[in-house]
């Protein structure tokens, strides 16, 4: 999935193309080496291990994300949920900023540290993983318990038992994956009583079937056919970004092809860290390491900032070095995410739960009768909060104002909206000027929020 970078990405695409038939035609000659440590085994915390620890934590954030609305969008009811606040649809600007900020990030992580999106984070990359590493501990089982079946039932068996699993991991995982767009609640009683005629049922259906088609017969495949990333990855990747790199200065490579064994891809990374296959994940590290580690040797693959070959974690660099700011470029990156970061928990510091908004209705300049004069308004109110508020309208630099609402205190429940017509009257005679300048102050209580809305009120040019 890896685009071209570097000076070798030219040939990236045919080297990757033609990486397996390279494996079986490699020209390297085996080499020998005494055995120091039969027994070596990987340090307790190996990028394998690793990669299935942040797989679990990246499982269970996209499991609750949507119940806790951390961030889901509400298609029925036009509200988007980030970092929890409830954004409405008429706060389009913070909703297009928050997700502006979330492509600029992966976008920069991608940059710094080119695929560990795809080999750590990518739920394609996890759930497929899952899914092989399901199929081979039920071949394995069925295989043990029914060693005296025929090869051909105990293959069926492992089908009948491999997509049993998956037809019921796709049901929860449409489930989950639908609950980003309807309310968890709303969605699960459509999901009992078997509707498949309503949008959302009709979706949820959809993606059951297209979840159990990827992760039954697609899987890595899509990577390599259909996923856009990689390609993407060759136009922000550059000499500095991290990558998974074989180096064999002293021709010691026992050609053991672990590494090739192990490759979730299929590819051979000796023939180059810039295949497109390649989702840089390093489980060929620990395959070397382990092969190399019996000789008393280091592994020959590594994690890499670039073409240059200097390894992650060298401690002979400054701090910001082996964190990947290595260059102008990458610190202004960083300083873009920190404005954009900052900016948008401004935004959102300075956001009100209840939205106010007044405005005059022009459409009659005023009014007269029982000797006051009226000037017509409109307000909009909306709780965008999780508990009732009470707001509260009044005057200010308009003598003798009375307001005509059934109540002065309006109480809104929690995602409750309100569109009311109003009028505001002043005794005859009572303002100097025709055009007279005032304010409509609002009040939220218990969050105790205010708004100021700077207003003209018309009256009569000839005085009577």
């Amino acid at each position: 999935m890896l685009g071209e970078v570097g000076p070798t990405a030219k040939n990236s695409t045919v080297v990757a193309e033609k990486s397996n038939d390279n494996v079986k035609k490699s020209p390297r000659p085996r080499k020998k080496l005494p055995v120091v440590n039969k027994d070596f085994q990987l340090e307790k915390y190996n990028w394998h291990r690793l990669r299935r620890i942040i797989h679990f934590l990246c499982f269970l954030i996209f499991v609750t994300l949507p119940f806790f609305n951390v961030m889901r969008f509400d298609i029925p009811r036009a509200r988007f949920y980030f970092a929890g606040f409830e954004l409405w649809i008429n706060e389009f600007a913070i909703i297009f900023f928050s997700m502006l900020f979330l492509m600029f990030v992966i976008t920069a992580v991608s940059m710094l540290y080119g695929r560990v999106y795809c080999g750590y984070l990518c739920p394609q990359m996890i759930f497929s993983e899952a899914s092989i590493n399901l199929e081979e501990k039920v071949k394995t089982f069925i295989n043990k318990k029914f060693a005296k079946q025929s090869i051909k039932v105990r293959s069926w068996m492992n089908r009948i038992v491999v997509y049993a699993v998956l037809g019921l991991a796709s049901i929860f995982l449409a489930f989950v994956f639908i609950s980003y767009f309807i309310e968890p609640r709303d969605l699960f009683w459509r999901l009992v009583s078997f509707d498949v005629v309503t949008a959302g049922g009709f979706a949820g259906a959809v993606v059951t079937l297209l979840t159990f088609a990827d992760f039954a017969f697609l899987r890595q495949k899509f990577c390599t056919t259909v996923c856009p990333y990689g390609y993407l990855q060759g136009i922000l990747g550059d000499d500095n970004t991290l990558v998974v790199q074989y180096r064999d200065p002293e021709e010691i490579c026992v050609e053991c092809k672990k590494c090739v064994r192990v490759c979730h891809m299929g590819i051979d990374i000796r023939n180059s860290p810039y295949q497109i296959e390649c989702i840089h994940c390093g489980e060929c590290i620990d395959a070397c390491k382990l092969i190399m580690g019996k000789f008393g040797k280091d592994t020959l693959i590594h994690y890499a900032w670039g073409e240059k070959g200097e390894l992650l974690g060298d401690k002979t660099k400054k701090w910001y070095q082996r964190i990947g700011l290595r260059d102008v470029k990458r610190f202004g990156v960083f300083a873009i995410i920190l404005v954009y970061g900052t900016s948008l928990a401004v935004a959102l510091s300075l956001r009100h739960n209840v939205l106010v908004y007044v405005a005059p209705n022009r459409a009659t300049m005023y009014r007269e009768a029982d000797g006051r004069v009226y000037n017509a308004f409109r307000m909009t109110l909306a709780n965008r909060g999780g508990k009732d508020q009470t707001v509260t309208l009044s005057t200010a630099d308009l003598p003798d104002a009375k307001l005509t609402l059934p109540s002065n205190e309006i109480v809104l429940k929690a995602g409750e909206s309100v569109q009311q017509e109003f009028e505001i009257s002043v005794p005859a005679n009572s303002l100097p000027e025709q055009v007279n300048h005032f304010e409509i102050r609002s009040a939220a209580a218990p969050d105790n929020t205010t708004d100021v809305f700077k207003e003209t009120f018309i009256m009569p040019q000839e005085k009577k």
